[in-house]
């Protein structure tokens, strides 16, 4: 073959298909252009490989049908235009749509920890078997407020924050056994009624509630959240649906994996407030009112504008750029 009659033959088509993809907006007639010249194009490279490898017609040719199927396929969303995206819509509406599961996981947790607190507290034998008498006096009457204030504000709201996230991450990563977030849950459930059981025996109950309502508001919330994302994973694997096993697993599992950055940011908030506000000898109402405001503005976040992403059709997933084009299916 004649590379350079090829050349001369294509190069009109080959300068076309540049201004074509370089355009920012393309009518029906030009994009329609635009495949059948990258086609040709695609050809032609083929033909200048084969004749004579690597040449400088050829890089230049590449150069154009890189840019073409870059319009073609589209490309990533810069990350100024993602961020607003994934905090308006994706964020809220994954929140949003585990709403109920998340409101029955704290109703569980609420009274598994009544449950113990009660059981525990109104059992001599059981609170004699948790330590000897001025162990246990000492827990309740210092070793309990103290806890605050044992580490410089800072480093203690990054112990509590990493602690925290730790186990929400988790709560979501193995979700898919169906047994981790229900273990997580109940061992956390469990030593939060042991402790209430201890501070309720000597008398220091309202300590106990005064000193983790403050940031336990929106700390346990997280929690709750997280085990409910879990959970969600857990059953699109149990009852797909119409999807295959692997479609249900990959799409709830990209959607809810985005609540884990929600959730960090969420107890890094409770990790400030249990480290700078909850030592502080404030009035009780200020305390707790910082931390009630913290979960109030976190719930509006999720059911206002969840509710509002989840009508415009977000699900938490990714784009269909990021993720691929989903397999549609009846039902």
């Amino acid at each position: 073959m004649n590379t350079d009659a090829l050349i001369d033959a294509r190069r009109s088509e080959w300068d076309r298909l540049d201004v074509l993809a370089r355009r920012r907006r393309l009518s029906g007639a030009e994009a329609d252009e635009l495949v059948h010249l990258y086609r040709a194009g695609s050809a032609d490279l083929a033909e200048l490989k084969t004749s004579g490898g690597r040449s400088a017609a050829g890089d230049y040719l590449s150069g154009i049908l890189g840019r073409a199927r870059l319009k073609l396929t589209g490309g990533p969303d810069n990350l100024l235009r993602t961020l607003p995206r994934f905090f308006v819509w994706q964020l809220p509406a994954a929140l949003y749509r585990i709403r109920w599961t998340s409101l029955a996981v704290t109703l569980g947790f609420v009274a598994v920890v009544a449950l113990v607190a009660l059981w525990a507290g109104s059992d001599p034998a059981y609170m004699a078997a948790l330590g000897d008498e001025s162990s246990l006096s000492q827990y309740a009457n210092e070793d309990f407020i103290a806890y605050y204030s044992d580490h410089p504000e800072g480093v203690f709201a990054g112990m509590v924050w990493t602690n925290n996230a730790w186990i929400a991450a988790q709560c979501v990563m193995f979700g898919i056994t169906g047994i981790w977030p229900v273990y997580s849950l109940v061992v956390n459930a469990t030593g939060l009624g042991t402790s209430a059981a201890v501070m309720f025996w000597y008398g220091r109950g309202s300590d106990f509630l005064l000193y983790i309502l403050p940031h336990g508001l929106l700390e346990m919330t997280c929690i709750f959240v997280a085990g409910a994302a879990g959970l969600r994973i857990f059953w699109a694997w149990i009852a797909p649906g119409a999807r295959s096993r692997g479609a249900a697993l990959a799409e709830e599992g990209r959607a809810l994996a985005t609540v884990v950055v929600g959730l960090a940011i969420g107890l890094a908030i409770s990790g400030l407030i249990e480290g700078f506000v909850t030592r502080q000898e404030w009035p009780h109402a200020i305390s707790i009112g910082i931390g009630a405001a913290a979960l109030f503005a976190c719930l509006a976040y999720a059911l206002i504008l969840g509710r509002r992403a989840t009508r415009r059709g977000e699900t938490g997933d990714l784009t269909e750029y990021e993720a691929g084009t989903p397999r549609l299916v009846a039902g």
